[in-house]
């Protein structure tokens, strides 16, 4: 079976950053995530955590292009 769904914690170890930090990107909808359940426990789908990746090389490309040593 193919996972679709991360929890935030899954997140936070791809990322390499703390659970708060994601939590943080989730709120402020800079990753997208839904909430499952009564409990509303967030998920974030792998198309989005992807495409949250590949947004941040061009963001870095675009600053390094801008901000020469």
């Amino acid at each position: 079976m193919h996972t679709r769904f991360l929890t935030l914690s899954d997140v936070s170890e791809i990322l390499n950053v703390a659970p708060a930090q994601v939590y943080s990107l989730v709120r402020n909808g800079e990753i997208p995530a839904i909430k499952i359940g009564a409990r509303g426990q967030w998920r974030v789908e792998i198309s989005e955590l992807e495409r949250y990746i590949s947004d941040r090389y061009v963001e870095t490309a675009k600053f390094v292009a801008n901000n020469p040593r």
